[in-house]
């Protein structure tokens, strides 16, 4: 026989999951405009004019942001795991502290970009112009530079500076 605590908390649970589901942090709000901590989890924001946006600790977690113009936005410490950044434009954009593994950057303009203590296990970085971008301190581990250009960018060791010509590795 089922007791009675038990039927009370098996009729709590649906009431507890459908509360969960209408909580405002559970929906992606792809039409908020750029802002610190904004949701943009799972958007598709393609073509659009974000230069020197505040998008500190967003969450753009396989968001689709291609060919977007992102110069000089700040994306300190966002969670953009899998994110597409294809041909968008992120000159002088800051990723320092960002969690960006298997994001995909390729032919993204990157010159001058900072990604300080970044996380880019498995990002794509394919055809990228990273010149003078910074990577002191980031996690390459499986990063995908394929034909990417390093020329002046600082490395991991935050010491060692690309000569210019390094195309797809720093030589």
């Amino acid at each position: 026989m089922i007791s009675h605590k038990k039927l009370r908390l098996a009729g709590l649970i649906p009431l507890l999951l459908v509360a969960l589901m209408l909580s405002p942090a559970a929906f992606a709000a792809c039409t908020d405009t750029p802002a610190p901590g904004v949701n943009w989890q799972r958007c598709y924001l393609d073509k659009r004019h974000f230069q020197e946006a505040d998008l500190t600790g967003a969450n753009l977690r396989g968001a689709f942001l291609a060919r977007t113009d992102f110069t000089g936005t700040n994306f300190t410490a966002i969670d953009g795991r899998r994110a597409k950044f294809v041909t968008a434009i992120l000159n002088q954009a800051h990723f320092d502290k960002a969690r960006l593994i298997g994001t995909d950057f390729t032919t993204a303009e990157l010159a001058g970009a900072t990604f300080r203590e970044a996380d880019l296990r498995r990002a794509r970085f394919f055809r990228a112009n990273l010149r003078g971008a910074d990577f002191s301190g980031a996690i390459l581990g499986g990063t995908d530079f394929l034909k990417a250009d390093l020329s002046g960018a600082t490395w991991i060791d935050g010491k060692t500076v690309c000569p210019e010509g390094s195309i797809g590795q720093c030589n």
